[in-house]
């Protein structure tokens, strides 16, 4: 057949400890008062999909252990590094001291659509994505370095927050990881 489904054991994928331990694309996740477990296990395993360094989780966004998590992660909480943070802000001001170029996924009067961004394979990013109701704070907002937008054509005005986190990780993902070559 020419189209034969491969077996999952046919896909040589990296172990958790192979993965835990690999050189990683400069990409770091923050989640910021996200209140749907499920979405946070999905961006968990997006982030695995996309060679991701580190999710952190803010505020109220789950942890694991947690079974809705885990439901969607698919076991991506072994083989992702996290950590959680109370405070968003303290946080964004530590990443960019580690010289991360911090990036609030939203809409705004100024925000960059994405297909007119290029990410640059000597900078470090971190993107912020906010609750699924209120976004993105304004405080991050205006302590980020920039912020992106998915343009969306339909009647709707946002997509998923875990849609959206794997657009813009496969976007980046996708540039570096050809720039990394």
């Amino acid at each position: 057949m020419l189209n034969q489904k491969i077996k999952n054991s046919d896909l040589n994928r990296k172990t958790i400890e192979e993965n835990l331990n690999a050189i990683k694309l400069n990409i770091t996740v923050i989640l910021d008062n996200v209140r749907s477990a499920q979405n946070v296990g999905s961006i968990f395993r997006t982030s695995d999909a996309f060679n991701v360094d580190r999710i952190y989780l803010c505020g109220i966004t789950a942890t694991p252990p947690n079974k809705e998590i885990f439901k969607t992660a698919l076991g991506a909480t072994e083989s992702v590094k996290w950590e959680h943070y109370e405070n968003i802000n303290s946080l964004v001001e530590i990443l960019k001291s580690e010289q991360y170029t911090v990036i609030s996924i939203e809409q705004t009067a100024n925000a960059q659509m994405l297909h007119e961004v290029s990410f640059q394979l000597n900078e470090k990013y971190a993107f912020v994505f906010g609750n699924e109701v209120d976004g993105v704070s304004q405080t991050v907002i205006d302590n980020s370095h920039g912020v992106i937008e998915i343009p969306q054509f339909g009647s709707k005005h946002s997509l998923n927050i875990s849609v959206s986190a794997g657009v813009i990780l496969w976007e980046a993902a996708k540039q570096l990881a050809v720039n990394h070559q």
